[in-house]
């Protein structure tokens, strides 16, 4: 199967994109330590954003069956956010966590004061399970 991609000319992204202020949005709503907001998750318990910079890193704290499951701390990339409600613009984040048996891609963003994660989980052993995405909310712990 082909596919062709239709690259576009810098005329025809959406004008923040072309905005200087989109690589410099402040991050203030993203950075800190987030809790799950569903105790009972079999996920994500919590999650730490940090910034240093223009870098950003970021880790967590799984739920496992005998306890918390670090992950471990990674770098970021910052994103432009253009779906903000009433057309704020914010950073958001991606991130790639490397679990030699398992690979988690997420993206990050803060929508309405609740931190959205979308993790997606890509099983490199020989397990045969299924990969899988999900999709969790956080709330701010200071």
């Amino acid at each position: 199967m082909s596919q062709t991609f239709e690259f576009k000319q810098s005329s025809h992204l959406h004008p923040a994109l072309l905005d200087p202020a989109a690589k410099t949005l402040d991050a203030d709503k993203l950075t800190g330590r987030w809790v799950n907001t569903n105790t009972e998750t079999q996920g994500l318990a919590e999650f730490v954003i940090e910034q240093d910079g223009e870098r950003f890193s970021v880790s967590g704290v799984g739920v496992g069956a005998d306890g918390p499951i670090d992950w471990p701390m990674t770098s970021a990339t910052p994103l432009a956010n253009l779906e903000e409600e009433a057309g704020q613009r914010a950073v958001a984040l991606a991130a790639t966590f490397a679990f030699g048996f398992m690979r988690a891609e997420t993206q990050i963003r803060v929508n309405k004061g609740v931190l959205v994660i979308v993790v997606f989980h890509t099983f490199l052993d020989d397990s045969r399970r299924s990969n899988y995405v999900n999709r969790e909310f956080f709330y701010r712990q200071d």
